[in-house]
């Protein structure tokens, strides 16, 4: 949208929220004191706000930090502390703003980027802000989760609460600390278990700083150390980053360096996660169980990306990664992970983790399986050990697991398939599943499952090497491996 860059020059000078010179500190503390809850916190916002040219007094000298704040001065505080200059793709019309009021450009912003509504064009703009209004602007304005933002409010946040200017200022000067940056450098780094790092930077990462091929090649330890899954920002920090690794050596002196420079160093940790079980879960795979009651929380439960899907299961973990008195042990990314099962009286096996499994269904239950072709024999014990984690109950006797039946299959796209078992297999036991596609002239195409695609027992499945499926044939349906019984399932495409 051009029309905001157009008015702000014009604008800057003569909104009407005053003056845009900073305030006497003097000002900002007599106001503040007036506060009972973070008057230090809300002085310091404000005029940080008010040096970054977003937040303005009024003609008296005073920054009404104690007035409910109106919709139109958050909308222009938020456009000016996020950058949100002509971003918008469309161009609202309003009922109720003159369309030379100062705020209109800030308001118009805001509801093409859906961060305010405006439901039949009226925006309201004298009207009121609840708290909880507030942190869903300040989360959508920032791109960020709920969660966090909600966090950082907690210190004035009610449920019935309407937003001062103060308030407003202090979740606003927070949340602009958040703001990532490409030039992000790395404060501080320790290991926090055998497969995890703490590390905090001075400002968020980018999208594509956070990317894991991005990441992998920005990370670079000594003593033959890797990164073994993308960065993870917690919930509730400003740059705070679970960082999964392999497997360090207890004791071992790391250095990190970071886009080629000196980031810190750190002692690598000997302290395993605490699973309390391993299990047979199918003809092929176990899996180990970690309970949060023990102190133990699977990392999806805890970042950033992921607590607007995780319900009550997502929560924030502080600085000391302690939460409601108790200190957790954080299980990070389960890629690359492996642990080895032995049969007794037989010779070790590596099981490798099955992608997406660690924390479903609102379990933390990561899943690992056998090699191709390999399965787990009934009658047999098998114990499981692992350089990472500490098994209470490391052993299980196996037993004969039937494998389900494909009863159905669907065409969804030229390339996917929905495909239906007998019964749910549960925690994403379609993970690393394949299926042949073969056409009555005795053409193959492979179809491998789409991770967390799982609806009950409804998995869906992708064709590979692009493969696509013809109009007016039809496929029968056959298991690659022993996880589920070829039966008569055919697919007729349309």
């Amino acid at each position: 949208m051009k029309k905001l860059s157009n008015k702000l020059a014009a604008m800057m000078v003569a909104a009407a929220l005053g003056t845009t010179a900073s305030l006497p500190l003097h000002v900002l503390q007599a106001e503040a004191a007036s506060i009972p809850l973070a008057a230090q916190d809300i002085e310091q916002a404000t005029q940080v706000l008010s040096e970054l040219r977003v937040m303005q007094g009024y003609q008296d000298g005073t920054m009404g930090i104690t007035s409910p704040i109106t919709r139109a001065e958050l909308a222009k505080m938020l456009v000016l502390a996020f950058g949100l200059e002509s971003k918008g793709e469309t161009e609202p019309s309003f009922t109720d703003v003159n369309p030379n009021a100062w705020y209109e450009p800030y308001a118009a912003e805001l509801v093409a980027q859906d961060i305010m509504q405006a439901p039949d064009g009226r925006f309201d703009p004298r009207g009121t802000v609840s708290h909880a209004e507030l942190v869903q602007m300040v989360s959508k304005a920032l791109k960020r989760d709920v969660k966090s933002v909600d966090y950082w409010a907690q210190r004035f946040y009610s449920v019935e609460g309407h937003t001062t200017r103060g308030q407003a200022a202090y979740l606003i000067s927070v949340a602009h600390e958040a703001i990532p940056s490409e030039n992000a450098k790395i404060t501080s780094v320790h290991s926090l278990n055998a497969i995890t790092l703490i590390v905090t930077f001075d400002a968020p990462l980018t999208t594509d700083n956070e990317a894991f091929a991005k990441a992998k090649e920005d990370f670079k330890f000594n003593n033959g150390l890797e990164l073994t899954n993308m960065p993870r920002l917690k919930t509730g920090s400003i740059s705070t980053y679970i960082v999964p690794t392999a497997v360090q050596k207890p004791g071992a002196s790391y250095t990190l360096t970071y886009k080629g420079k000196p980031a810190g160093t750190f002692t690598g940790k000997s302290t395993k996660l605490d699973m309390t079980e391993a299990r047979q879960v199918a003809q092929d795979t176990f899996e180990l169980e970690a309970l949060k009651e023990n102190g133990v929380v699977d990392y999806g439960y805890v970042i950033s990306a992921y607590s607007g899907g995780r319900g009550a299961n997502a929560f924030v973990l502080d600085e000391n990664n302690s939460a409601d008195g108790k200190v957790y042990q954080i299980i990070s990314s389960g890629q690359a992970r492996e642990v080895t099962i032995t049969p007794a009286g037989g010779q070790p096996i590596v099981a490798k983790y099955v992608p997406f499994t660690q924390s479903t269904d609102g379990k933390q239950e990561p899943k690992f399986r056998l090699p191709e072709g390999q399965t787990l024999t009934p009658g047999v014990t098998y114990t499981v050990t692992s350089d990472w984690a500490q098994i209470a109950n490391p052993s299980f006797v196996a037993e004969s697991y039937a494998p389900l039946n494909i009863i159905e299959a669907e065409a969804i796209s030229d390339s996917s398939v929905a495909i239906t078992l007998s019964e749910d297999p549960g925690d994403e036991l379609f993970s690393g599943r394949s299926v042949e596609l073969i056409d009555a002239e005795g053409g193959k195409q492979v179809a491998t499952y789409k991770y967390s695609s799982r609806k009950g027992a409804v998995g869906i499945f992708d064709l590979t090497q692009e493969g696509k499926l013809k109009p007016g044939t039809t496929y029968t349906i056959k298991p690659i491996g022993e996880w589920a019984v070829e039966t008569t399932a055919v697919l007729t495409v349309k």
